[in-house]
């Protein structure tokens, strides 16, 4: 068997801009944001009061009682997304060879949460016990191991954790497997839910968190521009359905778009700090796998997370992959509007690119008013942009650690 095409026929999301990707899509191009002040009852306590968490989510509308109470939050969203996912690809999963059907999902931290509340009852509140469900709900392949339970998925079961590349890489195994024939349908993605008390202080310490805006919270995540002064975190979860072309054709299913390469890379340079001849190898690596010259990309979805290191140094590497295109293609960084979702963060992203070819339209990057000259490009600074060609997109993940992810898609 040769090499087989690859397509999403699938998606769902649950991110600070809403409960399902469409409203999620539309949200980024009417420039609202999910950045706003925290209201949990340790904010006190924190330097850094600003997050983009997702708000209105009642797990109840989604599990019975118990469930709810046995699942993480990171679980819950990814379960939430999944389903959206499989009814969004029409998939009966009744009538699918189940062995041939498996989930491959990325996460930074898994079970925060659930990790917190048992430190929290042992020193502060000296238990003597823990939930007996605590080991089930943090740990890291939780959400993967309850949607392959949910869904009597039996094929492939991974869970990828590369910091902020997870999702990216989990989408792009994924897609390695249906390509070489090893599995039927995968769904792929990846979840995060690590707005916790302890996991926002840690990352205070690290200093990479973004002041907050003086004049307006929403607007405190700036990539791109002079002004930045880091990120903000965010949670959520995204994930799709990939088949084959020849699979979902055969079965009418609607396609969002063929996935057309793939990279993986690692850095090899620094646990922190970005590597432009890094990110550049892993983003040259994806053009190569997808077959296309630099000029062909209308659309970049750049990491861009809002730090001063990040920002300059992922526009250099566009530079060094793309040469002369790079003052011509497109790009945006949408963690402006819904933060840094680490684990979940590049699927989220993915799930953008797709809908950007499906709607013709660029999500803009917010707050963008005082460009930096290190940060020389087109990046659909504050205005999003529509009926605008937008037929090959282009989604990087650069992550602690040096681990990149790059995925090329294109319209059919």
């Amino acid at each position: 068997m040769g090499l087989q095409r690859v397509v999403v026929t699938g998606i769902g999301t649950i991110s600070p801009l809403g409960h399902d990707a469409e409203t999620h899509f539309s949200s980024l191009i009417a420039g609202k944001s999910g950045v706003r002040y925290l209201d949990y009852d340790f904010v006190d306590k924190l330097d850094c009061k600003i997050a983009a968490p997702v708000t209105g989510f009642d797990p109840l509308a989604h599990f019975v009682k118990n469930k709810a109470a046995t699942i993480d939050r990171v679980t819950q969203f990814s379960l939430v997304a999944a389903q959206q996912a499989i009814t969004d690809s029409g998939l009966n999963l009744e009538q699918e060879n189940r062995e041939r059907i498996g989930i491959y999902l990325g996460t930074g931290m898994g079970g925060a949460a659930s990790i917190e509340e048992g430190y929290v009852r042992l020193y502060r509140d000296n238990a003597n016990r823990l939930k007996p469900f605590t080991v089930l709900m943090a740990m890291n392949n939780a959400a993967a191991s309850q949607i392959a339970l949910d869904f009597n998925l039996l094929g492939p079961n991974f869970t990828y954790c590369t910091a902020c590349s997870s999702s990216t890489v989990a989408i792009g195994e994924a897609w390695r497997l249906i390509r070489t024939g090893e599995a039927d349908a995968m769904l792929a993605g990846g979840a995060e839910a690590l707005l916790t008390f302890g996991t926002i202080k840690a990352w205070e310490a690290l200093r990479t968190l973004a002041n907050e805006d003086p004049k307006d919270v929403s607007k405190s995540c700036k990539p791109f521009s002079k002004n930045r002064s880091g990120l903000v975190l965010g949670e959520g979860a995204a994930i799709v359905v990939l088949e084959s072309l020849e699979r979902a054709q055969a079965r009418g299913a609607k396609i969002y778009g063929e996935i057309i390469g793939y990279a993986s890379g690692n850095d090899s340079d620094h646990i922190t700090k970005p590597s432009a001849e890094g990110q550049a190898r892993a983003i040259k690596a994806a053009l190569r796998s997808a077959d296309i010259a630099p000029q062909e990309v209308d659309y970049i979805n750049a990491h861009g997370t809002g730090t001063v290191l990040n920002d300059a140094t992922e526009t250099a590497a566009i530079k060094l992959s793309f040469g002369e295109a790079a003052q011509k293609v497109a790009v945006s960084s949408t963690k402006s509007l819904h933060g840094h979702l680490m684990g979940a963060t590049g699927a989220v992203e993915f799930v953008t690119c797709l809908l950007a070819m499906k709607h013709q339209a660029l999500p803009p990057t917010a707050n963008l008013d005082e460009p930096d000259p290190a940060c020389d490009l087109d990046y659909v600074a504050n205005v999003a942009r529509t009926g605008v060609k937008v037929d090959t997109v282009m989604s990087t993940s650069f992550a602690f650690g040096g681990t990149s992810g790059v995925l090329v898609a294109r319209k059919l």
